[in-house]
């Protein structure tokens, strides 16, 4: 099996099209504060994330293949740089993602006020795909300055806790699956098993996010809306949020193999009982 395969490139290349729509996701509340519609940009959101779903469909079954392929030629040699790999692709889709943050914000600003005067998605797609759409999409493109984010790193009185928080959720969100599936690997007669706790490890994950991180960010933002904190908080917090994510997928590449060892202790208790 070569290690950069077509498939293994595939699944590369759909894995940073998951992390750059998941680290775009936090500056819907920045177009939100901009706008004062956070639902509607909210809304107009999970149209793109439809792009991350399909990516994600796609993608598990290449890994899959890709894993049942390398035992199947007795190649495992490669697999943990294969692994390694898509960790990267992780930490360089949400490298994009942030780069394109500046011209995320602008371009969405601009589509949720024509929304309001279109009345529809499809007449909004109609205008975005006409002269004038394509025009207003290259007056938005802004090029990243790093002085501009360095002028965010502002902590101030956002809560520390819940920014850490988010370091570790997005490493175990990273690496849950894969780690799952490399416990399989590393335990052939009960892979099936191993496979099926990454839905408990996302499952943990998911419900930490949803019960630390997700309402404190949207309490901020709302308070933000209420004129009861600085709307720079909100940029603060999105910046330190994308900064989190970066470093959650670096941690991902240091957590990769406990976790799968993790996953075959697991495995191997309940196969036992």
């Amino acid at each position: 099996m070569a290690v950069l395969s077509e498939r293994v490139l595939a699944i590369f290349f759909l894995t940073a099209v998951i992390h750059a729509v998941d680290t775009l996701s936090y500056s819907v509340r920045i177009s939100g504060i901009r706008t004062k519609r956070l639902a509607l940009a909210l809304s107009l959101f999970n149209i793109i994330v439809l792009v991350s779903r399909t990516a994600n469909m796609v993608q598990a079954p290449l890994l899959g293949s890709v894993v049942d392929r390398a035992i199947n030629t007795h190649e495992l040699g490669p697999l943990p740089w294969v692994f390694r790999f898509i960790i990267f692709a992780a930490t360089t889709g949400s490298l994009v993602g942030a780069a394109l943050i500046p011209t995320f914000v602008n371009v969405f600003v601009r589509a949720i006020r024509h929304l309001e005067n279109a009345g529809s998605v499809p007449r909004l797609l109609y205008h975005g795909i006409s002269r004038h759409g394509m025009r207003t999409l290259k007056e938005s493109v802004t090029v990243p300055h790093v002085a501009q984010a360095r002028r965010h790193l502002d902590v101030g009185n956002l809560p520390r806790l819940f920014l850490i928080l988010n370091v570790f959720i997005t490493s175990v969100y990273t690496i849950g699956v894969l780690a799952s599936i490399y416990g399989g690997v590393l335990l052939p007669a009960y892979r099936l098993t191993a496979s099926q706790l990454s839905g408990l490890i996302n499952g943990v994950a998911t419900i930490l996010y949803a019960l630390l991180v997700d309402p404190q960010a949207a309490l901020i933002t709302d308070q933000a809306l209420q004129n009861l904190r600085p709307a720079r908080d909100v940029t603060n917090m999105v910046v330190f949020l994308v900064l989190g994510k970066v470093t959650g997928t670096l941690l991902g590449q240091v957590l990769f193999f406990p976790a799968a060892h993790l996953v075959v202790l697991a495995t191997r208790a309940l196969a036992a009982h």
